[in-house]
């Protein structure tokens, strides 16, 4: 048996029937859930979720609703904005008395700094002097215990020869 060729103007003859018969069972279906419910069912009916039209908004329903969000962010900054200051002070500037009495002042004080690090370093050097004449005075001590005394009737030597 030879096969049918499937030409456009066929599918298109076979997709109009299949459609025809679900439009069909489809009301049969309604009535029968109608049946069921106690109601008509015209809803259940429709399978198929209608799919809905996006909305398209006008040039000037979109400018009212950018205008609309621009004042809400200026009111939103308006709020949060410090208050405006106050005309700033003048710079002030230092008289050549004042400047010359910091100089006094700030001379004074290196001279007292300086006097109060030479007292204590003559005072370290007194306290390095004092332990340097005591360790002296030790090792005269020291060598006079060690030194043998002689008893011969020779004068004995001084430490200034």
């Amino acid at each position: 048996m030879p096969t049918p060729r499937l030409t456009p103007d066929l599918i298109a003859a076979a997709v109009e029937g299949y459609e025809i018969q679900k439009t069909r069972i489809d009301a049969k279906i309604a009535e029968l859930r109608a049946m069921l419910s106690g109601g008509p069912s015209e809803a259940a009916a429709t399978l198929e979720p209608s799919a809905r039209k996006r909305r398209k908004m006008s040039a000037a329903g979109r400018k009212a609703i950018a205008e609309a969000q621009r004042k809400r962010w200026a009111a939103a900054k308006k709020a949060t904005e410090p208050a405006p200051q106050e005309a700033a002070k003048p710079k002030r500037k230092l008289s050549r008395a004042g400047r010359a009495a910091i100089v006094a002042a700030t001379k004074k004080r290196w001279e007292a700094v300086r006097a109060a690090k030479a007292q204590q370093e003559k005072a370290a050097a007194k306290k390095a002097a004092t332990k340097k004449a005591a360790v002296k005075k030790a090792a005269v001590k020291k060598a006079a215990a060690t030194k043998p005394i002689l008893t011969s009737s020779a004068p004995a030597k001084s430490a200034a020869e």
